[in-house]
């Protein structure tokens, strides 16, 4: 007999996957539960129809997250920090800030896709990775300097 995965189901398949089961397995088990449709022309047309939409939806997102991946490499963030001795910072620099700093030149990212492991703590030039898909893994160029102190005038 062959069913339509709805869902997961340990040592028989994904959601979405055509299976052959026993009859007795299928017609007791799978289909009652809710975890299986039986096989017909219709539900398999279905099963077809939501894999192409899925697919080309899949499609849509990587191509948003490269084109998105390359505004990235094209937008070098700059941020000012009191630095102490031998350049190193007070404070450090996290993933917020450089997603705060990158919000503010118009890119909006989730905190969450900054790849940081550890808070930025010197000066320079630091590339940040960004998780933008599955697949696509932007850089963040991010130059950390030491902030100018205005002088008073006396």
């Amino acid at each position: 007999m062959k069913v339509i995965l709805r869902e997961d189901v340990e040592n028989l398949g994904k959601g979405g996957e055509l299976v052959e089961v026993r009859a007795g397995y299928g017609r007791n088990f799978l289909i009652p539960r809710g975890l299986a449709v039986l096989a017909n022309a219709r539900n398999v047309r279905e099963l077809e129809h939501q894999k192409r939409v899925a697919d080309a939806k899949a499609v849509k997102l990587k191509h948003g997250a490269e084109a998105l991946a390359r505004r990235l490499a094209d937008t070098p963030v700059t941020l000012q920090r009191k630095v102490g001795e031998q350049d190193k910072l007070y404070g450090s620099v996290t993933a917020l800030d450089v997603v705060e700093a990158l919000a503010a030149r118009g890119l909006q990212i989730d905190r969450r896709a900054i790849d940081l492991p550890e808070p930025i703590k010197t000066v320079g030039d630091h590339e940040v990775k960004v998780k933008l898909h599955r697949e696509v893994v932007g850089v963040a160029r991010v130059k950390v300097e030491p902030e100018v102190e205005a002088k008073a005038k006396a």
